[in-house]
């Protein structure tokens, strides 16, 4: 008993004779402080000193390096001539505006007015009139090509005088197209040149039966309007000839050209749109400065004068095409006889004897299926 008590007393004064030693470095004072203080059970027993952990270092989140966009493209000041293009109609007016301000942007002498009004359609004039519209805008001359592409919203009952009429009824049919050539008129009265959009397939088939019925009506008040019409139909139907909501586009690549929805263009969709207006663009726009002019083949003739629409480039062409040449009453005709033989009959000449006709080869136009055989006259000759 006697000796462990005599250790406990030794221990005790080492422990108090070490700490000044350790105080005397700074370097071990700082070694101290990390390592656990050793307590006289530890002396005793030999417990081996634990070191402290190593401070743990905080490392700060490493920043990601911003990244370097391209700079955006200056934008083209149109100039003060530019030709005004204004894009009438609903929502898909609105959309193709966007699209045709963004594949000319950097065209300086074409400048694209959005004149579309979402919901609205020649059926509820209550809403929005159009044809109220379009006057005032004339009047205003606020623009000099009209581009129009509607009717999604007109698959309603159409109200006249006070009547209501079911959609693509006959009254609702005769009522519709009393709006659109009053629309199409006040174009064709102010010379304005205009390039109707017919509507695409849509996703529901009821839906999209009845918006082919409308687009038929878009076709032939365009065309007894002289305005230009353009059939996207088909352009973008599947390859099964069904609606898709994908398909090539301007590129060539496969995207996504319709919403949601089953109506509306895509951004893809509206810009290849865009680009198919720019083709019928060029019959009244080529760029360069060039303001839109509209040449008329009847200037200068007698069919001029007479009462016709407006020459509005190729529709007007189509027309002149159905009708055939017009040729004025008083106006004397060519003289066949510089078309069937080789020399000119004498203006006193009234035409071909009925010899001449007999005469003729047969397989000449002058013939009538009756004539003589060369090669029989020429045996004739030889006997």
């Amino acid at each position: 008993m006697k000796r462990i008590f005599a250790l406990l007393l030794i221990a005790l004064f080492a422990t108090v004779e070490v700490a000044p030693a350790f105080a005397q470095a700074e370097t071990r004072i700082e070694v101290a402080q990390q390592q656990k203080r050793r307590t006289l059970f530890d002396v005793l027993f030999g417990a081996e000193p634990q070191q402290a952990p190593p401070p743990v270092q905080q490392t700060q989140p490493r920043q990601a390096a911003p990244v370097a966009l391209p700079p955006p493209k200056p934008q083209v000041e149109k100039a003060e001539n530019a030709t005004r293009l204004a894009v009438f109609g609903d929502s898909l007016a609105v959309d193709l505006a966007k699209a045709l301000e963004r594949f000319y942007a950097e065209d300086p002498n074409l400048l694209v007015i959005n004149q579309g009004v979402g919901s609205s359609g020649f059926v509820r004039d209550d809403y929005f009139n159009w044809n109220k519209t379009i006057g005032e805008q004339i009047a205003a001359d606020s623009f000099d090509l009209a581009i129009v592409i509607i009717g999604v919203n007109d698959r309603q009952e159409i109200r006249v005088d006070g009547q209501s009429y079911n959609s693509l009824t006959p009254q609702w049919t005769a009522a519709y197209q009393a709006r659109l050539n009053n629309f199409l008129g006040q174009l064709r009265s102010a010379r304005k040149p205009v390039i109707w959009v017919g509507l695409p397939p849509m996703s529901k088939t009821e839906y999209s039966a009845a918006m082919s019925q409308i687009s038929a009506l878009y076709k032939m008040a365009a065309f007894s309007g002289g305005a230009e019409y353009l059939d996207i139909y088909e352009r973008f139907l599947g390859e099964d000839g069904k609606y898709s909501s994908q398909g090539p586009d301007v590129n060539g690549q496969n995207a996504r050209m319709r919403k949601d929805d089953g109506i509306h263009f895509s951004t893809a969709g509206a810009d290849k749109l865009a680009f198919y207006i720019s083709q019928s663009i060029r019959t009244f726009y080529r760029g360069g400065g060039i303001t839109v002019a509209v040449a008329d083949p009847l200037l200068g003739t007698d069919a001029a004068a007479m009462l016709r629409p407006p020459y509005q480039g190729q529709g007007q062409t189509r027309l002149l095409e159905v009708a055939g040449a017009v040729v004025p009453i008083s106006r004397a005709p060519q003289r066949a006889a510089d078309l069937l033989v080789a020399t000119p009959q004498p203006a006193s000449d009234t035409g071909f004897s009925l010899e001449q006709l007999m005469a003729a080869p047969i397989g000449r136009a002058d013939a009538f299926g009756v004539g003589i055989d060369p090669s029989e006259t020429e045996n004739e000759g030889q006997q």
